[in-house]
């Protein structure tokens, strides 16, 4: 049963396809009925990801009108749903009419559309992207775009062209084999650029290659390995151009190469499954029997898997099996089933033999020539039970080098009045609608009749014997067939075939090699065979001579700048032709004063050569030497000694400015004589200093070095060399150098140039930053950090805020302030209750820059923000153990004041009771703390005072505010001296926030800072 699936009418057709998948699956045997079920059950699996309804489309809300001035670039979006199936994207007015696309307008992949220039007619209300699913005949229309384009008030500026698509200048692209490899390059511009393609590595084919849309996009159909390299996009108009790499790698999914064939086999037969594949990476092979895989099964010894091939030896009948090979790599993986059959005396059909019967006419060398191929069949199989053995009608079919030739029902192929065009290979195939099996033979027909191999040659001998060669002779066997020779080298050991002659030759020369032994012997060879080898000749040893050739590839390697190393190709030990052989190494100057030859010998290279001096040229050769003699004369070869750093550096270093953004160096080549070795060309080193800006408000932001500092490698004797992706407005310092094998030399004096103004603004996040304070809650101070680009004179900055609404793409903008160069901006009367989403712009002559964004509230009433800690639970949980403590402290300072205190209020009443008498009338008796205390209550003075001035001194000293919210904010401070100011020397709590807490007079600041790079 199928699941429940809409009954759209995709769903349908692919619900049709996955029963005539499972039917077929049905008409395998009985064997494959578990394999059946599983297969259905994966397969339904696989397809339940295409049961979904049609994509549909998510209510928008109707966009504004977009107003652009002419000449300005656009790309307006479309944005299709998500969807299995990649649709296909349609631009139409309200009337269901294309919009026009040209070399201006044009469409990318992903469905948008993109103006290089805008002009006045371009203005229309029904911009409309139409989403067409062709699987689901279902076409999705998206809201309409309005945009307006103004005439310009001014003269329109040209300017250079910008790549829209893709971004930066470089791109790489994984595509793998059977694909078809898309690569797009939409420029803006004005006036419109122009795109041409190249491929870095060879020139591209108009059979491989199509160009679309305008030659917006470059696309290659069923890419092979053959289209991995790099291509390059180049947009260009008259104000200058911009240059994209791609990096297409191909890869591929597994591929069969070889795959094994189902076969008969009889007992004790060795099995060789062969089983290769290709693919990009290089796909793992592996084996299955009967589904489950090799490694997992018992191990036996007469089973192995050698480079992708299964080995099965001494096969028996419980090797009858489907063998499952599988290819796998990333990308994918490809199944092959083989069914193995071990049969006995029990299978479909014997396999053929072929029996040749020849009769000839008396005196003729003509006569009939008769094949006979037998065969037989089962009564019973061991894969299809109660197979009827009767009523199959077999066909026989006997071909003559790959042609049909006839057919006999009986098996036989009769041919009479032989000729000799008659030889070649013949095969008899036997079938029937169950199984089929084949032989293959070749006849030759000659002057006699052939029936077996021929017989071995005898009787071989040797004579005229020389220096260097020696003739062999011998007698042929029973059959007069083409002999071969075969020679045995003294130093391999083993038999090599020396050359094939006529049946009608019976001796042969042999050229040998000197201070060498052979045996010779003698081989027949017929159209059935060959022969078994004739007994091994006599040996024979040839004497030792001078070598006949000297060693090839004669060459210097020299890596020392003081040496030179020579070194040859050795020659092989048979080429030595005597005893004690050496080579004998000559070399002198090649330009100089002596004209005798230095010479030594090695037993084998290299040879080194002290003392030569720095990168000289000299003559070199090596000659084979053994005790007989010397070599042939060889041919000199010019080398040099090692090489050394350059001594000279380039002069004349000038820089032409070919645009904005690119120079032309060029300067004056060094001598040849400075270079000390081979000149393998010259190296640029280019490093930008920084922007052009005086302004000390200007943030200098740290580039990274690659960025900073370039090398630029020109190969060859060049002396000039065009240097691109310069950025505008910026101070250059550029240095040339030679370099060869050893190194670099010394470089040329530093040359200074700046580039023009030129693009807009660009902020990079690891760089600049965008922060916020909020002083009170209508208030908030934003601060910045001055672009490290700015590609020009900065005249200001443009801020603009709004409130983010949730679930529209679109806000109304609240406020654009133009400010000058300052660095920072107060904003008054904003909203606490509010999240604003600011949005910061540099501001050149080329316009306004790219934004830096930042949200966040005023204080705390205006709802929690990520940028204030003040919300966190740590700074809340920590304010209030603080308060806790201050309120333990208090409550201990209370009770040790009322114990000291009562003694001393005791002993001041009986001081009272007993000098009440002395008091004169009318004054008020009180107790006096600079009374002097007498012998007998210094103690309870001493209480006194202490007890007095444990609360004075902590009473006053606690600082308490609070906020508006009523969150803690202040402090616990230390004693009060006597003249009341703060004693902080005490153990009083310190602030969390910062160690070194103020007076208590001064409150916690009040505000609510953030942070935040650029998006």
């Amino acid at each position: 049963m199928f699941p429940v699936i809409s009954m759209q009418k995709f769903d349908f057709i692919i619900a049709i396809k996955l029963n005539l998948m499972i039917l077929n699956l049905y008409l395998t045997s009985e064997r494959s009925q578990k394999l059946l079920l599983s297969v259905k059950a994966q397969t339904l699996k696989n397809y339940s990801g295409y049961f979904t309804a049609i994509p549909t489309l998510a209510k928008e809300k109707r966009q504004k009108t977009r107003s652009f001035e002419e000449g300005e670039s656009a790309v307006l979006y479309c944005n299709p749903p998500k969807s299995s199936v990649t649709p296909k994207i349609h631009w139409m007015d309200i009337q269901l009419r294309h919009i026009p696309l040209n070399e201006r307008v044009t469409t990318s992949l992903d469905g948008n559309l993109y103006f290089a220039n805008l002009i006045v007619n371009d203005s229309r209300e029904d911009y409309t992207c139409n989403a067409h699913y062709i699987s689901a005949s279902v076409i999705l229309p998206k809201e309409r775009i309005s945009i307006s384009v103004t005439p310009s008030n001014s003269v329109v500026k040209n300017r250079r062209p910008q790549l829209q698509k893709p971004a930066g200048s470089h791109s790489s692209y994984l595509v793998l084999r059977g694909q078809t490899l898309t690569l797009e390059c939409i420029p803006e511009g004005l006036p419109t650029p122009e795109v041409q393609w190249e491929r870095m590595d060879s020139p591209l084919s108009p059979e491989r290659v199509r160009m679309l849309k305008y030659k917006r996009w470059l696309q290659i159909e069923s890419v092979s390995e053959a289209d991995d390299g790099e291509y390059t996009c180049t947009a260009q108009n008259s104000q200058g151009s911009v240059k994209h790499h791609y990096s297409v790698t191909v890869e591929a999914a597994p591929y069969w190469t070889r795959r094994p064939e189902d076969h008969l086999y009889a007992p004790g037969e060795t099995v060789r499954l062969d089983c290769q594949a290709e693919g990009i990476p290089t796909p793992n092979i592996t084996w299955s029997i009967n589904g489950v895989p090799i490694a997992g099964t018992d191990s036996d010894s007469r089973r192995h898997v050698s480079s992708g091939t299964l080995i099965l030896t001494d096969v028996q009948y419980s090797d009858t099996a489907v063998y499952q090979c599988e290819a796998t790599n990333k990308h994918g993986n490809i199944l092959v089933n083989t069914r193995v059959h071990v049969v006995g005396e029990h299978h479909l059909i014997q396999s053929p033999s072929a029996i040749c019967m020849c009769s000839l006419h008396a005196g003729e060398r003509l006569g009939t020539l008769s094949l006979q191929c037998e065969y037989g069949f089962v009564f019973k199989n061991e894969w299809i039970p109660n197979f009827p053995a009767v009523d199959l009608l077999v066909f026989i079919v006997w071909d003559l080098n790959g042609c049909r030739y006839s057919e006999y029902t009986d098996g036989s192929l009769k041919i009479t009045d032989v000729q000799m065009e008659d030889s070649g290979i013949y095969s008899c195939e036997i079938s029937t609608k169950l199984d089929s099996v084949s032989a293959t033979g070749s006849i030759t027909v000659q002057g006699e009749s052939v029936t077996d191999k021929p017989g071995s040659p005898h009787s071989l001998g040797l004579s005229e014997k020389k220096d260097r060669s020696v003739t062999l002779s011998w007698m042929p066997g029973a059959e007069n067939n083409s002999p071969r020779k075969e020679e045995q080298n003294p130093e391999k050991g083993r038999w090599e075939e020396y050359r094939r002659v006529p049946q009608d030759i019976r001796h042969l020369e042999i050229h040998l090699q000197p201070y060498s032994t052979y045996h010779f012997r003698v081989r027949a060879v017929n159209g059935i065979g060959m022969s078994e080898p004739s007994p091994p000749s006599d040996s024979y040893s040839t004497p030792a001579a001078k070598p006949d050739m000297n060693p090839e590839n004669v060459t210097t390697v020299s890596t020392d700048s003081n040496s030179m190393v020579i070194t040859w190709q050795e020659l092989e030990q048979r080429q030595f032709n005597g005893p004690g052989f050496k080579y004998k190494i000559y070399w002198r100057q090649a330009s100089g004063s002596s004209p005798h030859w230095k010479e030594s010998s090695a037993s084998n290279p290299p040879f080194i050569v002290n003392g030569t001096g720095t990168f000289i040229p000299f003559e070199i050769k090596v000659q084979a030497v053994n005790e007989l003699g010397v070599g042939p004369e060889p041919d000199a070869e010019i080398g040099y000694s090692g090489e050394d750093l350059p001594l000279e550096a380039p002069s004349e270093v000038a820089v032409t400015e070919l645009n904005k953004t690119t120079v032309l160096v060029r300067w004056s080549p060094v001598s040849m004589e400075s270079v000390r070795g081979h000149l393998l060309g010259y190296k640029i080193h280019l490093r930008k200093k920084g922007p052009r800006t005086h302004s000390r408000k200007s943030l200098l932001m740290q580039e990274p070095a690659a960025d900073r500092n370039r090398v630029i490698v020109v190969h060859g004797n060049k002396v000039e060399m065009v240097v691109s992706d310069l950025q505008f407005y910026s101070n250059y310092t550029l240095t040339v150098a030679p370099f060869n094998s050893k190194g670099e030399g010394p470089h040329s004096k530093a040359y200074h140039f700046s580039t023009p103004e030129g693009g807009k603004v660009t902020f990079y996040s690891a760089f600049s930053f965008l922060t916020f304070e909020s002083p009170s809650e209508t208030e908030m101070t934003l601060r910045w950090g001055a672009p490290n680009k700015p590609n020009g004179v900065l005249t200001g900055y443009l801020l603009q805020y709004y409130e983010p609404v949730p679930g529209i793409s679109s806000e109304q903008l609240m406020e654009s302030i133009n400010l000058p160069l300052d660095t920072e901006f107060t904003l008054k009367g904003l909203n606490p209750q509010i999240q604003y989403h600011f949005m910061l712009r540099a501001l050149t002559a080329a316009g306004d820059g790219e934004p830096i964004e930042i949200e966040g509230a005023t204080l705390l009433d205006g709802g929690e923000t990520a940028h204030s800690f003040a919300t966190q639970g740590w700074f809340i949980g920590l304010i209030s153990a603080m308060v806790l403590l201050l309120l333990v402290m208090l409550i201990l300072c209370y009770i040790k004041k009322s114990k000291g205190g009562k003694y001393s209020v005791k002993e001041n009443e009986e001081d009272q009771v007993n000098g009440a008498h002395t008091k004169k009338d009318g004054e008020f008796g009180e107790y006096n703390d600079n009374e002097k205390c007498s012998t007998n209550q210094q103690s309870v003075c001493e209480s006194k005072s202490s007890s007095n001035d444990s609360l004075a001194d902590y009473g006053d000293s606690v600082d308490i505010q609070f906020n508006e919210d009523g969150s803690f904010i202040g402090q616990y401070s230390g004693r009060r001296d006597p003249n009341g100011h703060a004693t902080h020397g005490s153990s009083g709590a310190t602030s969390p926030v910062n160690p070194n807490m103020p007076p208590p007079s001064i409150s916690f600041p009040t505000s609510v800072t953030g942070f935040l790079g650029p998006n």
